[in-house]
């Protein structure tokens, strides 16, 4: 596992970066990270608390953060969230679209997902990072800088079955951040897509037997399961000054399953 003490980028210090869905599992580990860098971690998640509990490990670490309660299927939400942030600290460097329903999902064939399931995993998933990154734009505009990461995921390249809502909505946000980073590479913006592998995290996944997360492991080059804190290290670079080139892309980081 990626020890997280060992990576370090000094172009992070001070800078805001607001997760979405940072109460738990790969979020959490964001914010985490971000505030060991030196950043301002911003926990927009919609549970009031584990919210706070995840801003409570950052400040017990004498890091900086912020929870602030945030529904990404709301734009109420997320332009009161966005508001409150630019009043802390005046600014928004970075935006990590985490947030996403898929734990809860139960498989089954696309033929058999009630239509509201459908809208709402697109609502969140999709809609929820449009309605994020347009919130933050005014602030990273004035600054001319900033860095958009969605968090996609390996199962689009695999075409992995009943999930299709799931699947749909990741492969959208794929392909809309190669377009929106046409649209903002001159504002000094860069927009990246990460896709992480089968990452196991503290949340309970029903679907997930001990024979298939077997499998899921046999797939990849690196044969050992993937941990949140496997994707920090592409999650700051991206957000750093390090990555000032870079945009557009999709990074498959799940051990070398996809090619």
């Amino acid at each position: 596992m990626t020890d997280m003490n060992n990576i370090v980028f000094p172009s992070l210090k001070d800078r805001v970066v607001i997760i979405t869905g940072a109460g738990q599992g790969i979020g959490r580990a964001f914010a985490k990270a971000f505030a060991a860098a030196g950043a301002r971690a911003v926990i927009a998640e919609r549970n009031e608390n584990t919210a706070a509990s995840v801003a409570e490990e950052i400040l017990k670490a004498n890091g900086q953060a912020l929870a602030v309660t945030t529904d990404v299927s709301d734009e109420a939400s997320i332009k009161e969230m966005v508001e409150l942030v630019e009043d802390e600290y005046g600014r928004i460097d970075v935006l990590i679209n985490n947030a996403g329903i898929f734990s809860t999902l139960e498989m089954r064939p696309f033929d058999q997902i009630p239509v509201d399931e459908w809208e709402e995993v697109l609502r969140v998933n999709l809609t929820g990072p449009f309605l994020c990154a347009r919130a933050v734009l005014p602030a990273m505009r004035r600054a001319k800088w900033g860095r958009i990461i969605n968090m996609a995921s390996g199962a689009v390249s695999l075409g992995r079955p009943n999930y299709l809502h799931y699947i749909a909505s990741k492969a959208a946000l794929a392909g809309m951040s190669l377009s929106m980073a046409r649209e903002l590479g001159p504002d000094g913006i860069t927009v990246n897509a990460i896709l992480p592998g089968a990452t196991f995290t503290e949340i309970e996944r029903k679907t997930v037997t001990p024979q298939q997360k077997e499998r899921i492991v046999s797939m990849q080059c690196i044969p050992r399961p993937e941990a949140p804190e496997d994707l920090v290290g592409a999650a700051l670079f991206l957000a750093s000054d390090a990555s000032a080139f870079i945009t557009g892309q999709s990074i498959n980081l799940d051990g070398g399953v996809t090619g």
